[in-house]
C-alpha cells in the first residue's frame, strides 16, 4: 500500500507536459526553396557583380559608336564647307546675253558686270548688276541669273521709244523719260513736250490722241502742253488743234465730229482748228476763201 502511494505522490509531483496546439507553418519544399533562390538570384552580391562587370564591357561600345557618328558628322561637315568655299571662289567662265538687242551691245553688257564678278560665281550681286544695266540708256528692264555652275544668264528688254521728249529725250510706253546719243535715229517719231513732271500724263494724251485719229487716218507730228496747261497737237500735214486746258476728250471728240462730216474733203487747206469755244470750233485755212480768211466761229 506504501508503494503505491510513493508511486502516486512522485506521479502527482509531476506535472503533465502541456501540448501546444498552435500549428506550426508548414515547412517549404526543397523544391520551393530552390524556386525562392533562383528568384532571388538578382539580389545575389555575387550576381550583381557579374552584371557590373557585363555592363562594364558594354558601355565601352556604346560610347565608340557614338564616338564613331561625330567623327563622320564632322568629316561630312567639314567636307561640305570646303565644297561651299570652292563654289564660292569659282569665277564666272561664261556671260550669256539674250534679248532683241538693237541698240545695245552685247559685249557692252559683259564689260559692265564683270567688275562686278570678282568674288566668285556666288558672291555675285545680282540686284547691283541689274541695276547696273537698266542704268544703261537704251535698257527698260534686266534680268540677271545664275546658272550652274559657272555661268551668268542675262536677258535685257530694250526701251521702246514712243516719242521724242524736248530736244533731247525720248518716252517709253510708260512715259519713262531716258536719253542717248543716238538721237538721230529717232527723228520720225512725234515730238512731245511739257514740264519735267508731265512726262506721263502727257504720254496717255498722246495715246488717246492716236486711239481717236487713227480711224481717219490722222497721226500726230507734236503734242506740246505750255506753262498754263494749255494742248496744242501739230498733225501730219501741218494742221493745227487748239484744245485749251481742260475738257480734253470732249473736244477731241467735237474735231472728229466736224472732220468727218466738213473737214476731211479739205484736209490739206485747214491750217488750224481752235476747239477751245464752248459750244463750237474755228477753223483757219491756208488759203484765204474769197473775202473771209477763215470761218467763223459755231460752224
Amino acid at each position: 500500500m506504501a508503494g503505491i502511494l510513493r508511486r502516486a505522490g512522485a506521479d502527482a509531483g509531476k506535472r503533465p507536459a502541456r501540448r501546444d496546439t498552435r500549428q506550426e507553418p508548414p515547412k517549404k519544399s526543397v523544391k520551393a526553396r530552390g524556386r525562392r533562390v533562383q528568384h532571388g538570384a538578382t539580389r545575389n552580391p555575387v550576381a550583381r557583380e557579374k552584371t557590373v562587370e557585363g555592363g562594364k564591357v558594354a558601355i565601352p561600345s556604346v560610347w565608340l559608336n557614338r564616338l564613331l557618328i561625330l567623327l563622320g558628322a564632322a568629316v561630312v561637315l567639314t567636307a561640305g564647307i570646303k565644297a561651299f568655299v570652292t563654289v564660292q571662289s569659282l569665277p564666272v567662265q561664261r556671260i550669256s546675253v539674250t534679248g532683241e538687242l538693237e541698240h545695245t551691245q552685247a559685249q557692252l553688257v559683259q564689260d559692265i558686270v564683270q567688275p562686278g564678278l570678282v568674288g566668285g560665281f556666288l558672291n555675285a550681286d545680282l540686284k547691283q548688276i541689274q541695276r547696273q544695266l537698266e542704268g544703261l540708256p537704251w535698257i527698260y528692264e534686266a534680268n540677271v541669273r545664275r546658272k550652274w555652275p559657272n555661268a551668268l544668264e542675262i536677258h535685257v528688254v530694250e526701251e521702246l521709244p514712243i516719242a521724242r521728249w524736248g530736244q533731247d529725250g525720248f518716252l517709253n510706253h510708260e512715259g519713262g523719260v531716258f536719253h542717248s546719243d543716238k538721237e538721230g535715229d529717232w527723228e520720225s517719231l512725234p515730238r512731245l513736250q511739257g514740264s519735267g513732271d508731265s512726262a506721263r500724263s502727257m504720254v496717255q494724251k498722246y495715246q488717246r490722241l492716236v486711239e481717236i485719229l487713227a480711224p481717219f487716218n490722222l497721226a500726230v507730228e507734236q503734242l506740246t502742253e505750255d506753262e498754263r496747261g494749255q494742248l496744242e497737237v501739230v498733225l501730219a500735214g501741218g494742221m493745227q488743234l487748239n484744245l485749251g486746258s481742260d475738257r480734253f476728250l470732249e473736244r477731241m471728240h467735237r474735231f472728229v465730229e466736224i472732220y468727218r462730216n466738213e473737214l476731211s474733203a479739205r484736209q490739206a487747206d485747214v491750217a488750224r482748228v481752235d476747239l477751245r469755244y464752248e459750244n463750237g470750233i474755228a477753223v483757219a485755212f491756208k488759203e484765204p476763201t474769197q473775202a473771209d480768211p477763215s470761218s467763223v466761229a459755231g460752224i
